[in-house]
Parts: C-alpha cells; sequence; structure tokens
C-alpha cells in the first residue's frame, strides 16, 4: 500500500515554534526526510524507530540533487507508512516545494502541506521589530538573493526592490548583497537605508546586526562567515536591538 506524504514547515529551528500539526506529523512519522535547518532538537521528537535521512542543501556546499531527493520521497512513500517531508520555515516559501509536490502527483501519492512559521516572521519578532509601519512601510517584498547557479538572480524586479516605502527581506543573500545593494542604490534607494542582518534566525546562536544598506553591503563584501541568515533593509523600525 502506498503511503502517505506530509509536508511539514518546521519553523527557522526553535522546536517551540512548531505547530501542534507538525509535532504531531513529526511523533507519528515512519521516515523523515529532514532539511539541515530543521535538524537538531525538532529530530528528537521522533520516535527511535523512525528513519532519519538528511537531503539538506545549503549554498556552496556539496549537497543532494533536487532529482535525487524527490526520487527518495517518491520511494519512501511507495514502501508504505506516514512520510514526513521535513522543511525549514514554511514548506512554500523558497523551498523548491513544487518539485517535489509534481514528483508526488506524477507518482499517485496523497500528501498534504503544513505551514510552518516562516523565518522573517521568526526573525522580526525575535528583534522586536513589525514588519509594516502604518505610515511609512506598506509593502512587504521576499526575495531570493541567488540562482540555481549561486548568482545574483539576473531578472529581479530592480525598481520595485529600490521602492523606499517596501520592507525588503533578502534569502540567501549574504555573498550577493553587495551587488543588489549597489544596483539598487543606482536606481535611488539611499545608502543610509535602515538594513539588518539575522543570522541563525531560531538557533541559540541567533544574531541580528542593525546597519545600512551601504554598510552591510561592504561589510559582506570583506566576509560572510558560514551561518545562514535573512538580510532585512527599508523603512524598519528603530526599536530592534543587536545580540
Amino acid at each position: 500500500m502506498t503511503g502517505f506524504v506530509s509536508f511539514v514547515g518546521s519553523g527557522p529551528g526553535d522546536p517551540e515554534l512548531l505547530t501542534l500539526k507538525a509535532l504531531d506529523r513529526i511523533k507519528r512519522a515512519d521516515a523523515i526526510l529532514y532539511d539541515d535547518l530543521s535538524a537538531g532538537p525538532i529530530l528528537s521528537h521522533a520516535r527511535p524507530s523512525t528513519d532519519l535521512v538528511g537531503v539538506g542543501k545549503r549554498a556552496g556546499r556539496p549537497s543532494p540533487k533536487q532529482h535525487h531527493v524527490s526520487r527518495l520521497l517518491v520511494d519512501y512513500a511507495r514502501a508504505g507508512g506516514r512520510v514526513v517531508r521535513l522543511k525549514s520555515g514554511d514548506s512554500g516559501l523558497f523551498g523548491r516545494l513544487e518539485e517535489e509536490l509534481v514528483a508526488l502527483r506524477e507518482a499517485g501519492i496523497a500528501f498534504e502541506i503544513i505551514p510552518g512559521v516562516a523565518s522573517p516572521f521568526a526573525a522580526a519578532a525575535a528583534a522586536g521589530i513589525p514588519l509594516t509601519r502604518r505610515l511609512s512601510a506598506r509593502r512587504v517584498q521576499f526575495v531570493t538573493g541567488h540562482d540555481a547557479s549561486g548568482q545574483l538572480p539576473a531578472d529581479l524586479d530592480l525598481d520595485a526592490l529600490a521602492d523606499a516605502t517596501a520592507c525588503t527581506v533578502v534569502f540567501m543573500g549574504k555573498r550577493t548583497f553587495p551587488l543588489l545593494a549597489q544596483a539598487v542604490m543606482a536606481r535611488g534607494l539611499a545608502a543610509d537605508t535602515p538594513a539588518m542582518l539575522a543570522e541563525a534566525v531560531g538557533s541559540p546562536a541567533a544574531r541580528y546586526a542593525r546597519s545600512t544598506l551601504a554598510a552591510l553591503a561592504d561589510q559582506l563584501a570583506k566576509g560572510t562567515g558560514d551561518k545562514p541568515a535573512l538580510i532585512f533593509y527599508g523603512p524598519l523600525a528603530e526599536s530592534f536591538h543587536d545580540d
């Protein structure tokens, strides 16, 4: 009998941010295919008999190919039982969810999607800031900082990303942010636009550092470190703390 797959958004890594439904699926899973940022204490909720398979992708590091991950997911589901595909943050936000859904649909395997706390919301909450401000930040936009080759995507809407009334959150963009900052400043966004680097969100090593668009670009041009990070810029609240 073919099994069933639950795509579970694990949040940014803090097990206390798991939803009740996510925790239930993890506890009952026969197999869990997990991303790097979903490991650690979250997996401690799995049963001892559960197969735990790491399939995480990290920029600049050797990682499983997407077709291999999709194949594993189908194979585990065809073996029967309850399969959890554990993704960091929310599965539908830069999580390659669509490729895996297509593989399951083609194989005739049933699935569900359980949303998780997306990392921008967790980072903003931890830093003590809102993502919107009634009079100055009227829009929030999420963008990836790199394409499949690891470069800054060539088809970004730079005019939108230079909008001074938007709070912009850049995923996976530490290495390419100097180029992005240069491009949006060339389109009129002020060099002293508030910015924040949020590293290792949801983990004990989390760090939230206040900066400006130009200063953060200069900092990252000199070195990025190895912690996963989000970059915020725009009309951010001034009340966030540095850790």
